[in-house]
């Protein structure tokens, strides 16, 4: 099942960001349209909050992107935290089902016919609802429907807004692709990646690995072919993922592990597949039986040759 995650959020992370440019309207010029309904509704509203504090407040436009992003992303960061956290409680009563799993696994495999096929995905399936988890591991569409449309209008807000082409942060220049900000960037995600491997055993760390190299590089591809202003709103989007990667693996995983194992020790997993015993004679065991029916056999044919030679 771990392959199956996997093989979804892979993708997953492709598409988030074909999805932040997809989910805005965009114009021939590549610019967004304005009668688009998340331009409309999202990406003009923040664009105006954020000239706001840029020239209202003082801040600059460099500054105002950082405000606005932690704004957004502490907004939206307790509906991530029980989305990782629910993951979490799938992902640790998968642990005590395995060998269950593995079973009906092997069952499927060794499947040779549609019927036995049949039967060994019923199995499959009746492990995880017999014991209530889910076979995706608790992955949701809910909070990332209700997420990338946000993160998509930040990233056109930080992008189009006018006034941020011309401005400068710290003598970067907003409007220009800066390499610096695309290295920090690029280590911010990698960090938050190697949090989220605290705790996880080496055999899963192995299947993640493509993980922790697929996320960064997609967030240094996008990069590279960004203005600073946008590269800024990664940066620190990267940084408060640490962050919220830090409470959720270090913080809360270790209390949900033991929360675990108290409910799996007053209630045991259902058994629903057991592992069946092969009872097809080997070579050897036949080659056996086979030499015990021809003793037999002549021991036989003695007692039949002595019998007549008595009655002679």
């Amino acid at each position: 099942m771990s392959k199956l995650k996997k093989w979804l959020l892979a993708p997953g992370l492709i598409g988030m960001m074909i999805t932040l440019s997809g989910c805005v309207k965009r114009l021939d010029d590549g610019s967004p349209d304005p009668n688009g309904l998340i331009y409309r509704f999202l990406v003009n509203p923040l664009g105006s909050f954020l000239t706001y504090m840029a020239d209202n407040w003082g801040l600059g436009f460099g500054w105002a992107i950082i405000v606005l992003t932690v704004i957004i992303r502490c907004i939206l960061m307790p509906l991530m935290i029980h989305q990782s956290r629910k993951s979490m409680f799938q992902s640790e009563k998968m642990q005590y089902l395995k060998p269950q799993i593995d079973v009906a696994q092997a069952n499927m495999k060794k499947a040779t016919t549609q019927e036995e096929q049949m039967q060994a995905q019923k199995e499959m399936q009746e492990v995880y609802k017999e014991n209530n988890v889910s076979m995706f591991g608790g992955i949701g569409c809910l909070p990332l429907l209700i997420q990338m449309p946000i993160f998509s209008a930040l990233f056109f807000t930080t992008r189009y807004t006018p006034g941020i082409e011309s401005s400068s942060f710290f003598g970067l220049n907003l409007g220009e692709r800066s390499l610096l900000l695309v290295a920090i960037a690029g280590l911010a995600y990698v960090a938050q990646s190697f949090i989220s491997m605290i705790g996880i055993p080496a055999e899963q760390k192995k299947q993640m690995r493509s993980m922790m190299i697929v996320s960064p590089m997609m967030i240094v591809f996008v990069s590279l072919s960004s203005p600073a202003g946008v590269t800024l709103y990664w940066v620190i989007g990267g940084f408060i993922g640490c962050i919220q990667t830090f409470i959720t693996n270090v913080l809360m995983k270790p209390r949900i592990k033991k929360q675990i194992a108290k409910d799996m020790e007053e209630n045991p997993p259902k058994t629903v597949v057991t592992e069946k015993k092969d009872v097809t004679p080997t070579s050897q065991e036949k080659q056996k039986t086979t030499n015990k029916s021809t003793n037999a056999n002549k021991n036989r044919n003695r007692n039949a040759g002595k019998q007549q030679q008595h009655h002679k």
